[in-house]
């Protein structure tokens, strides 16, 4: 019937506009209730965003409209992460300025965003590229520097000759630029650096202190910081003609294998080879190897089947235990990331060693030898890494590998030759980056002065106008003469200022806290506000941010903590990381061309078909296939309840509001009320413990089935007035019911259908609904229990327990068991809802 079609396209932006014009998503500062700070990724303004990315934000959505209706103060705020090199990329091709392309992308997505029903407190929308936000994001710097945790050094870096800047190794893709597909290459450059490693340790322990992440994503973040305990041991170059000799430092976990070196391998990186170079008769196969070596992807470098390649220095160094020189190579697999970049190598017992030996014909030495077993190193295949006893070690030998450790450990620190060492894979965090698009370091080169932070009072250092970006191998900054000369601070001398902008996990790394006083001119946020909203309570993200992003949000929250600015060590309590949604098999993505656009889906269906699609597709943690035929399934099931709901509401809205009294219900009528109940129980425990929203909506549409397909009594005699409105009023409790325990998932249409019911808006107002524990007790029935047919008991069951449940408490029975004493049961007879015989013999 075409009255009664559900017309989404006028009433979704009729309760979009009610929404925004009574502040439903404001958070209220100095309210009584308990607060609820539920944040969603910082999501980069790309331009467009396609399904996979609405999952998130539905979710999100769904937990903030789930916590008003509890009666939370509920804060839900929307910024945009909005500077980087791809608007950078894009703004030259289009040939406009990237704050133009970024603010009009930002407009998009926001309207993306209020189509598809999800609410923010729009008042406190921050962007990174926003003089006013970038202020204090160098502000963070400055106290970072101020603490000694922000430097600058000389180090080697994955440089993009395409796109011109640093890329993190994440970014480089089987030795290409994630981006642009470009070769990339090792470049050494002077960068920023942000001291994460002091803080490596705590990061590590805190870990146990996030009781509400996923166990993954503590997992990654372990392994990312990759604490090893063990030993830094000194090997004494020779024949290089130095005078002092060098000494050459290397870590390792496993100083039992030591006196298996038999050579020594060095990062292409490492900052001695230069010098080993000099007047070296190798000297051009060295740099050919090493420029060659560098230009290859270190992850791939480093990966376990990977070619191992060297070259042979010509020099050696002494091991410190046998007084033994060994040859000193360069080898690809060795990394500046992990350890000194110098690794000591123990073919027998490390395979990429044993690898590395066996292509270059370099000598295997066995000094753990398994249990029972006898390994020769001329038959060997692989290395042996396991535990065992040691021999050929001199006055460890005979001793168990483990033991060996520490005596070995002590055995070096006595004789200065090492000592004991913990060492993290967490590399310190580099922030510089060769563009143009992001925050300025505030720091000013001075020939006098050296170098000086600028001062707090002269933030913002603004991004200059350009007319144009072009392609340079430094920083676009540095084609701008008036903003790279300028005066010191201290002397007013002439100075230059730096170049490079910042990476934009540092933008990221604090606008959780921006937050709470957006637009606050003196101070990045305010600590009162601050401290009492935050840790997160609910942060919802994809676990592609699960390393890096967090993992810095984790660290600046830390030195701001030990500054005295916040009260917590961590920023987020709890966190949940949501599957991807993926078709044809694949990840969506412009390039693959399976794309689907939420908005195409809104004008067939309305937003909230696209909600609950979403929402039903599956548990959210999972990842999950979309499917656009069954997309029309959601679409139906709204319509029907649409349907059934506004047929209903006129009988309905005007039945006065009395008490159900279930024992005055007739059978079909309570089996309703107690379906009604056990659905909200069902659906508040989904929502509340495990986030599988599919299986609560799953729940009400089975509730729903049964609505439809119950009957109210209707009867004119005076005899059944009682049960009539009784009946009513159970059918009206289910269909209010539904429509708030549904109004999370699609609030448009719940907003429409509530008020039909004869309710006022917005039943985002209104107290989640709660279930009656006497309603969902099942009623209990008494059989007679006979043993040979003569009774023998009585048994009180459940009416609707199962036969064979039924059958094995009677045997159970006190009374009933003295009579099956040394006898065979034979058979059981159940005469439903009257008696059990038990036939023995």
């Amino acid at each position: 019937m075409e009255d009664n079609k559900y017309k989404f396209w006028e009433i979704e932006p009729k309760w979009q506009e009610y929404w925004n014009r009574r502040g439903l998503f404001k958070m209220e500062e100095d309210s009584s209730k308990e607060k609820f700070y539920c944040l969603v990724m910082f999501p980069y303004p790309s331009g467009t965003l396609h399904v996979g990315h609405a999952r998130n934000y539905i979710l999100g959505d769904v937990v903030v409209r789930y916590k008003l209706m509890k009666g939370y103060n509920v804060l839900t705020p929307m910024g945009w992460d909005a500077f980087g090199l791809p608007a950078e990329n894009a703004a030259r091709k289009e040939g406009c300025h990237p704050a133009d392309l970024t603010y009009r992308n930002i407009a998009a997505m926001k309207n993306q965003l209020l189509h598809w029903g999800t609410g923010y407190d729009w008042d406190r929308e921050v962007a990174a590229c926003d003089p006013e936000y970038y202020k204090w994001t160098q502000w963070i710097f400055l106290k970072l520097y101020e603490r000694g945790l922000a430097y600058k050094k000389k180090a080697a870096v994955n440089w993009c000759p395409s796109c011109t800047t640093v890329l993190a190794n994440e970014q480089v893709i089987d030795g290409l630029c994630e981006r642009c597909d470009t070769p990339v290459k090792q470049k050494d450059l002077e960068q920023w650096f942000f001291k994460i490693t002091d803080y490596a340790q705590r990061l590590l322990d805190d870990l146990e202190l996030l009781k509400g992440w996923p166990e993954r994503v503590k997992v990654m973040q372990r392994n990312w910081i990759g604490k090893s305990e063990g030993a830094r041991i000194d090997f004494r170059l020779v024949g290089a003609g130095l005078k002092p000799a060098p000494t050459l430092t290397c870590f390792t976990t496993r100083p039992d294998t030591l006196f298996g070196v038999t050579f020594m391998v060095l990062a292409p990186e490492h900052p001695i080879v230069g010098t080993l170079v000099k007047d070296n008769p190798r000297r051009d196969d060295i740099l050919s190897f090493v420029e060659k070596a560098r230009n290859e992807n270190l992850i791939q470098r480093s990966a376990a089947g990977a070619p191992k390649e060297g070259v042979f220095t010509g020099l050696h160094v002494i091991n410190p235990v046998t007084n033994e020189e060994v040859p000193l190579w360069i080898a690809n697999y060795a990394l500046m990331e992990y350890g000194t970049g110098a690794v000591m190598a123990v073919p027998a017992h490390d395979q990429r060693d044993f690898e590395f030996a066996r292509a270059y014909n370099l000598p295997v030495r066995v000094v753990i030898q398994p249990e029972g077993e006898t390994l020769r190193p001329e038959t060997m295949r692989e290395a042996y890494a396991g535990d065992g006893i040691q021999v050929n070690s001199g006055p460890f030998s005979a001793l168990p590998s483990r033991e060996a450790i520490p005596k070995i450990i002590e055995h070096l620190k006595e004789k200065k030759l090492g000592v004991p060492s913990t060492h993290y894979r967490l590399r310190d965090w580099l922030i510089s980056r060769q563009r143009y698009w992001g925050a300025p370091i505030p720091i000013i080169y001075c020939n006098a002065c050296g170098i000086v932070p600028v001062p707090e009072k002269a933030l913002p250092v603004l991004l200059p106008p350009v007319k144009k970006l072009r392609h340079s191998s430094q920083s676009p900054l540095a084609e701008v003469e008036e903003f790279v000369h300028t005066r010191c601070p201290r002397c007013q001398g002439e100075a230059r200022r730096e170049v490079d902008t910042m990476d934009t996990f540092v933008d990221s790394g604090w606008y959780y806290l921006r937050y709470l006083s957006p637009r606050d001119s003196h101070r990045p946020f305010d600590s009162e506000l601050v401290n009492r909203w935050l840790p997160v309570d609910q942060y919802i993200g994809g676990v592609e941010h699960a390393i890096l992003h967090l993992l810095y949000c984790r660290f600046i929250t830390k030195v701001l903590c030990d500054m005295g600015y916040v009260k917590f060590q961590e920023p987020i309590k709890n966190l949940f990381t949501q599957g991807m949604i993926i078709k044809d098999g694949a990840k969506m993505s412009k390039s693959r061309g399976n794309v689907v656009s939420p908005e195409d889906i809104i004008k067939k269906y309305g937003a909230d078909t696209l909600r609950l699609y979403i929402l039903f597709i599956g548990p959210p943690e999972k990842d999950a296939e979309w499917s656009d035929r069954a997309v029309v399934g959601s679409s139906r099931f709204l319509n029907r309840l649409w349907q059934k709901v506004t047929e209903e509401a006129e009988r309905l809205r005007n039945l006065p509001r009395i008490k159900i009294e279930t024992p005055q219900l007739s059978e079909g009528t309570r089996q309703l009320y107690r379906a009604t109940h056990l659905t909200i129980k069902k659906v508040s425990e989904d929502i509340e413990t495990s986030w599988h929203f599919n299986t609560a909506i799953a729940s009400v549409m089975e509730l729903f089935n049964q609505v439809e397909k119950f009957k109210p009594t209707v009867s004119v005699s005076e005899a059944s007035l009682t049960e009539d409105i009784s009946s009513l009023q159970v059918l009206r409790h289910s269909l209010e019911s539904i429509t708030l325990l549904l109004a999370p998932f699609v609030p448009h249409i719940c907003e429409e259908l509530w008020q039909s019911l004869g309710n006022k808006p917005s039943l985002f107002e209104q107290p989640r609904p709660t279930y009656d524990p006497e309603a969902i007790k099942v009623g209990e029935i008494e059989l007679v229990v006979q043993v040979n047919g003569r009774v023998r008991g009585h048994l009180v069951v459940p009416v609707d327990l199962q036969e064979e449940e039924i059958k094995a408490r009677a045997l159970e029975d006190e009374n009933v068991k003295k009579f099956l004493d040394g006898k065979k049961v034979v058979n059981i007879i159940l005469v439903p809802r009257k008696l059990v015989n038990i036939v023995v013999r």
